[in-house]
C-alpha cells in the first residue's frame, strides 16, 4: 500500500507538473496516470479495488464541505427554483443516453440504463472547479450546487430500487424508507448538533487539534449512520456539513479540511483511470466515444434552454452548462449497482465508464479554458 501511494503521489506531482505546462486540467493529469500505471497499462499499481475504497473518503469530505457552504434556507428556496429545469434536463439526457445505447446494439433494458446513468452531471468536477470564495456566493455558484443536490437525490432514488430488484424487496418500500428515514436523520443530526456538537465546540475552540478530530468525527459519524439505514455515505456528509453551516466554526472546519479532502480526491481520480479495462474496449469504443461527445455538446445547450425557459440570464445558463456538461460518478454507481442486479451485461459497464471518462476529461478543459476555476490556465480565470 505504501508503495502504492508513493507512485501516485510521486506521479501524479509529475503528472500535474506537465498538465500545468500544458495549460490542462489536474483532473486529467491524475486520470492519466491511473490509465498510466494501472492493471491496465503499466500494471505498477493493480489493487485498484482498495485504492478505489480509500478515495471514497474523498466524496464524503466533498460533500461534507459542500454542505457547511450553504445556508438551509437559501437551499430549498434555490431547489424550489431548479427542480423543473432538472427533472427537464435530465429527461433529456436519459432519452439521449438511450437511444445511442439502442442504435449501438444494446437490448431495452441494457439501453435504459445507460439512459439513466446519463441524467447526471459530476459532483465532483462541478464543484472542484468552482471557485469557493467567489461562486459559492454568488448565484451561478448557487444554482450549479442545486442542481447538483437534486440530481443526487434522483440517483439516490435510482440506486434505491436497484439494490430493492437485487435483494428481492419491495420497491414501493424501499422509497417509503426513503421519505421517512430522510427527514428522521436531517432531525436527529439537528438535534445533535443544537445540544452536543455546538456545546463541545465553543467549550474548546481554542484548541485547533480538537476542532479538526470533532469535525472529522461529526462528518464521518453522520455519514456511517445514514448508510446505516440505507443512504449513501455522501447523502449522510451533506447532512452533517449543512447542519453546521451556519455556526461560527464553519469558517475554520472548511479550511482545515480542504487539504485531506483534496489528498482522497487525487486517489479517486487515479482510480477511475486504473479501473478502465483496455482490453474489453475493442467493439465498444467508439459508440461510447460518440455518447461522451454527444454529451458534451448537449448537457450545456440542454441547461442553458432550460435556465432561459426560468428567466435566468443567458451567461448563468451557458455557464451552468459548461460546468454540468459531463457524466456523473453515480453513473458508473449506478451500472455497476445494476451489473450486481444481474440487470445488464459487462459490456454496458465498460461502455458508460468509457463514456463517462470523455466527458470527465472533456468537461474538465473547457471549463478550465473558459471560467474562473482554482486550476486555471490563466492569470485572469484563476480564483481560489
Amino acid at each position: 500500500m505504501i508503495f502504492s501511494l508513493f507512485l501516485i503521489f510521486v506521479g501524479a506531482a509529475v503528472f500535474a507538473t506537465l498538465a500545468l505546462f500544458a495549460r490542462q486540467s489536474l483532473i486529467i493529469a491524475y486520470i492519466v496516470l491511473g490509465i498510466v500505471l494501472g492493471p491496465w497499462g503499466l500494471k505498477w499499481v493493480t489493487d485498484t479495488d482498495l485504492i478505489q475504497d480509500i478515495s471514497n473518503i474523498g466524496i464524503i469530505f466533498l460533500l461534507f464541505l459542500l454542505g457547511l457552504n450553504l445556508s438551509p434556507r437559501k437551499l430549498f428556496e434555490l431547489l424550489k427554483q431548479t427542480t423543473i429545469v432538472t427533472v427537464l434536463t435530465s429527461a433529456v439526457f436519459a432519452s439521449i443516453g438511450w437511444a445511442i445505447a439502442t442504435l449501438s446494439g444494446f437490448d431495452s433494458i441494457n439501453a435504459i440504463v445507460v439512459g439513466v446513468s446519463c441524467m447526471f452531471s459530476s459532483t465532483i468536477i462541478g464543484l472542484k472547479l468552482l471557485p469557493t470564495t467567489v461562486l459559492h456566493h454568488r448565484h451561478t455558484g448557487e444554482v450549479i450546487v442545486s442542481v447538483l443536490l437534486l440530481q443526487d437525490l434522483i440517483a439516490i432514488v435510482v440506486l434505491l430500487a436497484f439494490q430493492a430488484v437485487a435483494s428481492d424487496s419491495n420497491t414501493l418500500v424501499e422509497l417509503a424508507k426513503l421519505v421517512i428515514l430522510l427527514p428522521a436523520l436531517i432531525g436527529l443530526a439537528w438535534f445533535l448538533k443544537r445540544f452536543l456538537l455546538l456545546k463541545l465546540f465553543f467549550k474548546f475552540d481554542r484548541i485547533q487539534e480538537y476542532v479538526f478530530l470533532l469535525a472529522l468525527a461529526w462528518c464521518l459519524g453522520i455519514a456511517q449512520l445514514a448508510h446505516s439505514i440505507g443512504f449513501s455515505y455522501e447523502t449522510g456528509a451533506f447532512i452533517a456539513g449543512i447542519t453546521v453551516a451556519t455556526s461560527p466554526i464553519a469558517l475554520f472546519i472548511v479550511e482545515s479540511l480542504k487539504p485531506l479532502r483534496d489528498f482522497f480526491l487525487v486517489l479517486f481520480f487515479f482510480a477511475l483511470g486504473a479501473g478502465l479495462n483496455i482490453s474489453e474496449l475493442d467493439t465498444i469504443w467508439l459508440p461510447a466515444t460518440v455518447l461522451g461527445l454527444l454529451m458534451l455538446v448537449a448537457k450545456p445547450v440542454v441547461f442553458r434552454f432550460a435556465l432561459r425557459k426560468v428567466s435566468e440570464t443567458n451567461k448563468l445558463g451557458w455557464e451552468t452548462g459548461f460546468r454540468l456538461g459531463q457524466m456523473s460518478e453515480f453513473s458508473l454507481l449506478i451500472v455497476f449497482v445494476a451489473l450486481q442486479s444481474a440487470l445488464i451485461d459487462p459490456a454496458t459497464v465498460y461502455f458508460v465508464q468509457l463514456a463517462t471518462l470523455v466527458t470527465f476529461i472533456g468537461s474538465s478543459y473547457s471549463i478550465v479554458l473558459r471560467y474562473p476555476t482554482p486550476v486555471a490556465v490563466s492569470d485572469r480565470l484563476r480564483r481560489d
